[in-house]
């Protein structure tokens, strides 16, 4: 299985829902915090929440639905 990451920040109540889904989901994830990564700050600091499999990413909005199409889809490439 690829590594799943969300990229968001601190204070971003839509980070937070789409953190909550990712454990709905039971998704093994890694958080990054944009803050704290230059490049991801450049690329995603007006889209965040921003989950991402290897170059492929999912941007808000999503709904459980859809990440859970988004992770199988994506997940089992590789």
């Amino acid at each position: 299985m690829q590594a799943v990451t969300l990229y968001s920040t601190w204070g971003c109540h839509l980070c937070e829902e789409a953190e909550s889904l990712l454990k709905q989901a039971a998704v093994n994830f890694q958080l990054v915090d944009i803050v704290d990564d230059e490049q991801a700050f450049a690329a995603f600091r007006l889209h965040i929440p921003v989950v991402a499999i290897e170059q492929q990413y999912l941007y808000w909005p999503f709904d459980l639905d859809a990440l859970t199409a988004f992770v199988k889809t994506h997940s089992n490439k590789g």
